[in-house]
């Protein structure tokens, strides 16, 4: 492992941001001779030894990704943009699994630094904020999709917020009048970004929002089931139902089906993730919003590649969402 101090421990003696320390004890430009003089000397004092990562990687280097759940449906497609975006480089990966477990994960990271990978992805499962990693591990750390609470970090999110805005303005187009908004796990960073995003919408819109709140639950058809009846028993002239993701979607549409309402001539649904094997089997075929989550694996490949590379791009990058329409919003004559 790298010397006694942290790279964050230098930075923090130097007086400089950890992005900044980084480029001077690499070569990089844009520091200014007295502030890479003071960050080279607060590494001698403080006995850090730079890591060579840079140059090795430029002779096919090793990177780790550590996810929370590595056959979680987040993971998966997020793993896939990250390997293809390391495979043009012909980079080695190290997967490991987590399970949710933080002791674990700790162990894996203690692990991947011993074995002198270059950098590592730190993978959550869902998108909540995370406590920051990087004081205890001298190595590049990339978050993607549960970002790090530190913004001296760099991490990798959907746009959440843009996503639900999104949504309830289509519904909004598609001549929805009273939206009933079903979310998911009132715990998860997501469901609040994307409900509240929603909600301001479409009451900036004038658009009647059943019960007057956000609808929250468990990301299941279950509970997609449970709120739709719920929300018909009370509103029977309910025109739109905007889910926190697609299986939430999948168990309104069952309900609406069941009752024989016509969709989307008497109601419209609205999904979120673009789960392709579930939208694409629905009848009809789900509206959802694509979170491009393979998109965001690559994106946090490229930031990684950048950090060994001495180049760290600190800070929130987000994946701009898109929407997919089908048949559950809009006729397709």
């Amino acid at each position: 492992m790298p010397g006694a101090a942290s790279l964050a421990a230098v930075a923090a003696a130097a007086g400089v941001s950890v992005a900044t320390a980084s480029k001077a004890l690499n070569d990089r430009p844009r520091v200014s001779p007295s502030t890479r003089a003071r960050v080279v000397a607060a590494a001698e004092r403080l006995g850090y030894v730079p890591r060579q990562g840079a140059r090795r990687f430029k002779l096919g280097g090793t990177v780790g990704i550590i996810a929370s759940d590595l056959a979680g449906r987040f993971a998966l497609p997020i793993m896939m943009g990250a390997e293809d975006a390391f495979g043009l480089g012909a980079i080695s990966i190290v997967m490991c699994d987590a399970r949710g477990d933080a002791i674990r994960e700790r162990h894996h990271l203690r692990a991947l630094v011993e074995r002198h990978v270059d950098g590592i992805i730190v993978l959550g499962s869902i998108s909540t904020e995370r406590a920051s990693l990087g004081s205890m591990f001298d190595v590049p750390l990339v978050y993607a999709y549960a970002p790090s609470s530190a913004p001296e970090d760099t991490s990798v999110d959907a746009g959440h917020e843009q996503a639900g805005t999104m949504a309830a303005e289509h519904l909004v187009q598609a001549g929805a009048t009273k939206v009933g908004i079903i979310a998911g796990d009132p715990r998860v960073r997501a469901t609040a970004q994307r409900s509240n995003a929603a909600r301001r919408h479409l009451a900036a819109a004038g658009v009647e929002i059943v019960g007057g709140v956000v609808h929250t639950g468990t990301y299941s058809e279950t509970w997609g089931r449970t709120a739709a009846r719920a929300m018909i028993g009370r509103t029977p002239d309910v025109d739109g139902f905007l889910c926190g993701n697609d299986q939430i979607a999948r168990g309104v549409l069952d309900v609406l089906r069941d009752l024989g309402w016509d969709v989307p001539g008497r109601a419209r649904v609205i999904g979120h993730d673009n789960w392709l094997d579930m939208a694409e089997s629905t009848r009809p075929p789900l509206t959802s919003v694509d979170m491009h989550l393979e998109q965001l694996g690559r994106l946090s490949a490229g930031l990684l590649l950048r950090a060994i590379d001495g180049d760290p791009r600190p800070g929130m990058h987000r994946v701009e969402p898109s929407l997919v329409v089908r048949g559950s919003t809009m006729r397709r004559d």
